[in-house]
């Protein structure tokens, strides 16, 4: 347990965006109202939509079971992988533990909806003129900051010789 100690904060990390994602989706969930949008500004949107496919609403038209079986599993193992790497890399690699952590939080925050519910609860809803993107959620955020971050990182950070 002490070699887990200095990177507890990358656990808690995960667990805190878990946590806001699963309470800004049951909020959503309540208090919106099905494919209905709520304007806050110009430009975004509270619209509650369940998402059956993949991130951004990928292959969301085919309902079908195996697909929630098989964005489940991704998730899950992508959760164990990043576990194992949170646990592996050197704590002075912080950049990268925190990386790991958003894309961790934001894995499990999906898995969550898909495992209990069979879709993925997504609200946030931002647009320019008709043009919409995709509507997403707090998991989905953390896990595109996530992979941004670690693009970045690996793009600016000179290798060590």
């Amino acid at each position: 347990m002490n070699l887990l100690r200095p990177k507890l904060k990358y656990f808690i990390l995960a667990i805190l965006i878990i946590a806001a994602d699963l309470y800004t989706k049951y909020l959503a969930n309540t208090y919106l109202e099905f494919a209905q949008s709520l304007k806050i500004t110009s430009f975004f949107n509270l619209t509650l939509l369940y998402n059956h496919g993949a991130a951004f609403s990928l292959l969301s038209n085919d309902q079908t079971s195996w697909q929630m079986i098989m964005f489940s599993t991704i998730s899950l193992i992508a959760a164990i992988v990043l576990i194992y790497l949170i646990i592996k890399q050197p704590i002075t690699e912080k950049i990268n533990l925190f990386s790991f952590a958003l894309i961790l939080g934001g894995a499990l925050g999906n898995f969550y909806d898909r495992a209990f519910q069979g879709y993925v609860i997504d609200f946030l809803d931002f647009h320019i003129g008709n043009y919409h993107w995709p509507s997403f959620n707090i998991a989905d955020s953390a896990i595109t900051c996530g992979v941004v971050i670690l693009i970045a990182a690996s793009l600016f950070t000179k290798k060590k010789s």
